[in-house]
């Protein structure tokens, strides 16, 4: 008999990071990394300078929770507003504005949003996201998961920017695993975006290749009606 593959908490940490390092660097066009190395911790808070709260349920309940520096915050706020093309004049230019939290929220519901997706592809189970709250703060905040738990685990993991700022990402579940009975096919997941962009392509491709055959076989009439 085949060994059953376990998936941990763990695991799941590990899908949610991939999540914050493929949102956020597809929206800042700049890499984004994360620790090999994760820290266990006892309580989960929002820090200094700006911190963001997502609770999540279903079939499994937690808490994720992540701590920009004003550093962090703001190369990532300003690399993406660049990346959208805003003019330098109209990007704001302290972790205070509330254009800087609205931008970073939005961001992290692109994130947790890639998580869930991830999970229901991955883990053949569904979850469900609140708003995140993004605020700006000056003192420790400490958060927990109004909930019963049975055994609570909570980890920390240090992301990196290209600049070399630093940001946290907390993690706040049930301990669970996910066991695998037997296998199965992990569907791609369709991105609409992708599709538009495939069929537009298609499209001009098409017009590209026939308008030069038309024109050529217009040219070689015109030049037998000549006689040459």
């Amino acid at each position: 008999m085949s060994k059953s593959k376990v998936i941990s908490t763990d695991d799941i940490l590990a899908t949610l990071c991939h999540s914050v390092t493929g949102v956020l660097s597809s929206a800042s066009g700049n890499d984004i990394s994360y620790s090999a190395m994760v820290q266990k911790i006892t309580r989960t808070c929002m820090r200094p300078d700006i911190g963001c709260f997502v609770l999540f349920d279903g079939g499994f309940t937690g808490l994720v929770i992540t701590n920009f520096t004003s550093q962090a915050a703001m190369e990532i706020y300003g690399d993406y507003m660049r990346n959208m093309g805003m003019p330098e004049d109209e990007i704001a230019h302290s972790h205070l504005s509330d254009d800087v939290s609205n931008v970073l929220g939005e961001l992290m519901n692109q994130i947790v949003g890639d998580f869930t997706s991830k999970v229901r592809e991955q883990l053949h189970t569904s979850i469900t996201q609140n708003q995140p709250k993004m605020m700006a703060i000056n003192k420790q905040v400490q958060i927990s998961v109004d909930t019963t738990m049975d055994r609570p685990q909570a980890r920390r993991v240090t992301f990196t920017t290209s600049k070399q700022n630093i940001f946290y990402l907390e993690l706040a579940m049930d301990k669970t695993e996910f066991i695998k009975l037997h296998d199965f096919d992990i569907s791609e997941a369709i991105d609409p975006d992708d599709i538009i962009a495939n069929e537009a392509k298609k499209k001009a491709d098409k017009a590209k290749s026939n308008v030069p055959v038309e024109q050529d076989d217009a040219d070689d009439d015109f030049m037998a009606g000549l006689g040459l």
